[in-house]
Formats: C-alpha cells, sequence, structure tokens
C-alpha cells in the first residue's frame, strides 16, 4: 500500500504513516526496509496489518534521483498530491475521518482490525463504545446458553448448564486480546505506558484502578503513541 509519512522520530525510532486508504499506521525504526530518512510528506510503500507499518520504504528513494529527492525535501508541499495533503490536516479536525467514529464502528473495528492491535489510541468513546456492544455481545451470547440448556433439561436435572458456561468461556476467550489491546490503547491515549494494564490482575482494585483511567478525557495533543484519535475536535 502506499501512503505518506506524517511523523517520524529518529531519536525513538517511531512514527506512523497515513495509507492509500485513509488509515493511520504506526511504524518503528524496525519496520523500515533499509534505514533511510523519514521527513514528513515523504511518499511510502508498505505492508499494513492490524494498524501497524511493515517493510516500510521510500518511494523517492527507488524512483527519483539525489537531486529530484533533494528537490522533494525541500519542497514537499509541491511533491505530494492535494489528496495526500488534505489527508495531512492537523489532527482531530478533519472533517470526514477515515476511522469509524460511531460506537459499534468502534466495537467491529476492535475485533476485527485491531484485533491483535497494541499501538497506537483509543480515545474515551472508542472505549466506551466497544464496552457497550462487548456487553451486549455477551447478553447475547448468555441468552442462547440459557435457552439450549433449558431445551436439553439441564437446570431440571440440577446439572451444569453446559452450554451456558462453554459459551460463556469461548466468548471471554475470543475476546480476551481485543479487551487487552483496547486497554492498552486507551492508557496510551492518556499519555500513559500500556504496562499499566497489568494493574487488573491486583483483586478489585486493579479493575477500580483502570475504570478511572478509562474516564480521564483524552490528551489533547499529539504523543508518542501517535496522534489525536479520529472525530476529536481539539
Amino acid at each position: 500500500m502506499r501512503g505518506e509519512v506524517l511523523h517520524y522520530d529518529e531519536d525513538q525510532g517511531f512514527g506512523f504513516i497515513t495509507g492509500a486508504d485513509g488509515n493511520r499506521y504506526t511504524f518503528t525504526r524496525e519496520n523500515l526496509r533499509r534505514q533511510a530518512a523519514m521527513p514528513k510528506g515523504a511518499a511510502v510503500e508498505f505492508q499494513a496489518g492490524g494498524g501497524q507499518a511493515r517493510d516500510v520504504f521510500s518511494i523517492a528513494s527507488q524512483t527519483a534521483s539525489p537531486a529530484a529527492e533533494s528537490s522533494i525535501s525541500a519542497a514537499p508541499a509541491q511533491a505530494v498530491p492535494a489528496a495526500s495533503a488534505a489527508q495531512a490536516q492537523p489532527f482531530g479536525r478533519s472533517s470526514e475521518p477515515a476511522e469509524p467514529t460511531d460506537l459499534w464502528g468502534y466495537f467491529w473495528r476492535g475485533v476485527t482490525q485491531n484485533y491483535f492491535n497494541f499501538a497506537g489510541r483509543a480515545r474515551r468513546k472508542e472505549y466506551w463504545g466497544y464496552c457497550l456492544f462487548w456487553t451486549i455481545a455477551l447478553l447475547m451470547i448468555m441468552g442462547v446458553g440459557v435457552f439450549a440448556d433449558v431445551e436439553m433439561g439441564n437446570f431440571d436435572n440440577a446439572e451444569v448448564p453446559a452450554m451456558t458456561v462453554g459459551l460463556f468461556g469461548l466468548f471471554l476467550l475470543a475476546t480476551f486480546l481485543p479487551n487487552l489491546g483496547m486497554i492498552v490503547r486507551r492508557l496510551h491515549d492518556l499519555g500513559l505506558t500500556g504496562w499499566l494494564c497489568l494493574l487488573i490482575l491486583i483483586p478489585t482494585f486493579g479493575s477500580l484502578i483502570i475504570l478511572v483511567f478509562a474516564l480521564i478525557p483524552t490528551q489533547g495533543r499529539e504523543n508518542q503513541w501517535g496522534p489525536v484519535p479520529a472525530g476529536l475536535i481539539i
């Protein structure tokens, strides 16, 4: 996929790209095909997956002469197409964000595109939208399990409601990684390290601490984990 470098910190070896599909992807120094300068506005090719760009390399370095590359670096506004320039608007101010900003869209992306994504940021609305539909899905799964157990007579025989317990366990297992990734990205959105998600291992108090973090508004500026999430007006 083609894209444009929005930011790259040489010292930290971290940056992010706007892809041709309109989504933003993070990348690190290890994701570069070769060690090369990645100035803002540089056109690149990369492989996208889970919100992260891999195998990133500059298109200009392969198609342009050194003199042309210097010209591109000196005048990026002339080298970048108008459509790409529109995507490079100040973060959080786009009138047509490419990423979903509705509650269902946040949940669906959380269990599909962001299933293994522990990078980037998740605004407060995204976190609670995900939690809302996760709870609805859990209740539906439990309802199916209870109905199946009633039909099988498991409750009448005082047996363990195998279908209810089984479906409940499978659902928790299937959504464990998306849930953990959402907590990590919510912490990143506050400018905090994702390792704080381990607080949830502390009985009772850990969950309360994570709940408090989930209620804190978005950090209204770009941080080391990415730009201000789409749809947020600063």
